[in-house]
């Protein structure tokens, strides 16, 4: 009965803190735009009936509000069950990742309770063994929340936009699951928990011994958060708004909400999978016994690490160009796919024959890592601008049909 009750409590923690950080780093992502575009971002809502500003700390809750009070119009052209079904699933599975996702190691007591002097876990739902393949199964939800609503619409841009969504998150969830797959075979676990224990305990993370699959996984986790680059399935040029054009008011900022935290669940999993979690050297520890300032240490490292690769998300998205469909797919298949076979080939040969080429050549097994991995990222790179054509002609192609009939 005490596990429930400390169950419900994560989890009303969790979605607070999680619907209070997305809110608020909207505000951040404004700023940010504001600064790398050269203009004002929004710093004029405080305190209402009053002249206090706050800096525009208010314009979060003014947002919401204005959401909630919009008229919920539902076209009568729709699918209507498909219609609400949609956004909830998005919402649903992009909340249901993070039952998996620590945010922390352990907090060392339970405050004195008598009964209860087992640690707390800074996990919704500790102990799960297959973490990673719960992340995929449960992250994998929101293909059939996007192409639910493009269909359920009825409207020709957001079913172009369903689709481009389902062949997007299809296609990236590839060279994504390689990427992590190093990551596992060195681990030899996929409890995301055992993978920042053996990083501490290595004394060196991920990213350090497989740059390639950071850079495949980074990529890969980009596309699969929808954001630019890789918006195209939502591109408000071309689609309107995608698969999301029929929608408003809450349904509208229920598919919103869970966009933003499919980037908090990406970047969760970098820090976690390539950066060492909560593992800082000479900070945090790497043993099993936690202290009171250790475990609260070990929280905001974490969360630092994570707030760090959400900038960059947010820089990357007001500084780069949208790609085109075609090089989008192209990208994937072509290039990300080839290199996640490449990196987990090498990796697995260097696992099986590593230790005695170490021994061999006087070196430490880590060391020797690092350099097989950052010497098959130099190849792969290197093949990468060898075959990549040096320029591309950008002018739209007709079909040999469309030229037929042009005739």
């Amino acid at each position: 009965m005490l596990f429930f009750f400390e169950t419900l409590i994560k989890i009303a923690l969790l979605i607070a803190g999680l619907m209070t950080a997305a809110a608020y780093l909207v505000l951040v992502e404004r700023w940010m735009a504001a600064w790398i575009q050269d203009r004002v971002g929004p710093n004029r809502v405080g305190v209402p009936l009053t002249k206090i500003r706050l800096f525009g700390l208010g314009q979060p809750a003014a947002d919401g509000g204005k959401f909630f009070f919009k008229e919920e119009f539902t076209p009568g052209h729709v699918d209507r069950a498909l219609y609400f079904l949609g956004p909830m699933i998005m919402l649903t599975a992009a909340l249901a990742v993070f039952a998996v996702i620590p945010f922390g190691s352990v907090l060392p007591t339970r405050f004195g309770v008598e009964g209860l002097s087992e640690p707390i876990r800074l996990v919704v739902a500790p102990g799960m063994a297959a973490g990673l393949v719960y992340v995929f199964a449960v992250n994998g939800l929101a293909v059939y929340g996007a192409l639910l609503s493009g269909w359920a619409s009825n409207n020709k841009y957001s079913l172009l936009g369903g689709l481009r969504s389902a062949a997007q998150l299809v296609s990236y969830e590839l060279p994504l699951g390689l990427g992590i797959l190093g990551v596992v075979l060195v681990a030899g676990s996929l409890d995301l928990e055992t993978i920042i224990s053996h990083q501490a305990q290595s004394g060196a993370w991920n990213f350090m011994l497989q740059p390639l699959g950071f850079v495949i996984f980074f990529v890969a986790g980009f596309a699969e958060s929808g954001r630019l680059p890789f918006d195209l399935a939502e591109s408000e040029q071309e689609l309107v708004g995608g698969y999301h054009t029929e929608y408003s008011g809450v349904k509208l900022l229920m598919i919103m909400v869970s966009e933003y935290l499919h980037m908090f669940t990406a970047s969760f999993l970098i820090v976690i999978l390539f950066f060492g979690g909560w593992h800082f050297w000479g900070l945090t520890g790497s043993s099993d016994v936690v202290t009171w300032p250790v475990a609260l240490l070990r929280v905001v490292v974490l969360l630092g690490k994570v707030l760090l690769t959400i900038l960059f998300f947010m820089v990357a998205r007001w500084s780069w160009p949208r790609f085109r469909f075609d090089q989008l797919m192209g990208l994937a298949w072509k290039v990300m796919l080839p290199l996640g076979l490449l990196n987990l080939v090498v990796l697995a040969v260097w696992m099986e024959y590593g230790r005695a080429v170490a021994e061999a050549t006087g070196l430490s097994y880590l060391a020797a890592t690092a350099a097989v991995g950052w010497g098959t990222l130099a190849v792969a790179w290197l093949a990468v601008v060898w075959f990549a054509p040096s320029a591309s002609d950008n002018r739209p192609q007709r079909s040999p049909v469309v030229q037929e009939v042009c005739r």
